[in-house]
């Protein structure tokens, strides 16, 4: 039976923008999925805990030297690569904050980084990899080539290299300028916004859409 595994991160609830595509994207996934099931977590409302003293030990120690704060670390890393596992596809909404990705995307990606339960500690070889992880980021400005903030985008290229090890692979879909609609200074910029979303939104109608037969 497919299973999704949905992640939102965004803090600004109703009007974010990348909430409003992975949202797109799970009624694509059901329409295409009707016996499937989802697994949603939400990092901006409720986000994690970062990785601090005990959960770098944790990953240091044998599990039967743990104390009870390293043995609650562990365990929680534990349930969210289980989450990843028991998924063949995993949705990320990755929205673009201070040039860089949420510090709760950020603590989600820490914890999945273990050895024995992400990646193989000898090969390095990554256990997480063979399922689509399809990431939709929204970017309050600009940020494509030739732009004045072209290469400020430090969220989008950092998330394939912070699960390398893993073996989960990013697909990325992107809307840029989403703060035009609420920015006056922004509002010569509405017009390239809306071309971004509905480009969008068109490519995330076609994510689940079946090949067409070949008679």
């Amino acid at each position: 039976m497919a299973h999704l595994l949905h992640i939102d991160s965004s803090i600004r609830g109703e009007q974010s923008v990348s909430r409003r595509l992975t949202a797109r994207a799970v009624t694509g996934w059901r329409a295409a999925n009707p016996d499937g099931t989802v697994t949603y977590r939400d990092l901006g409302r409720n986000p994690l805990p970062h990785l601090d003293e005990a959960g770098a030990l944790a990953r240091m120690l044998p599990a039967d030297q743990h104390t009870p704060a390293q043995r609650a670390s562990w365990q929680l890393t534990e349930e969210l690569v289980d989450e990843v596992k028991r998924a063949d596809t995993v949705l990320l909404g990755l929205p673009l904050y201070n040039y860089g990705a949420p510090s709760s995307v950020k603590a989600w990606v820490d914890h999945l980084i273990a050895a024995g339960l992400s990646y193989d500690p000898t090969t390095n070889a990554g256990l997480l990899g063979g399922r689509d992880f399809i990431v939709l980021a929204s970017r309050g400005g600009g940020y494509s080539p030739g732009t004045p903030r072209e290469g400020w985008d430090h969220a989008s290229p950092w998330l394939p290299h912070g699960l390398s090890l893993t073996g989960l692979e990013p697909r990325l879909i992107a809307c840029e300028l989403s703060l035009a609609p609420v920015t006056p200074a922004m509002a010569e910029l509405i017009p390239l916004h809306e071309e971004s979303l509905a480009a969008a939104e068109r490519a995330i109608d076609e994510l689940w859409v079946p090949a067409p037969t070949v008679a």
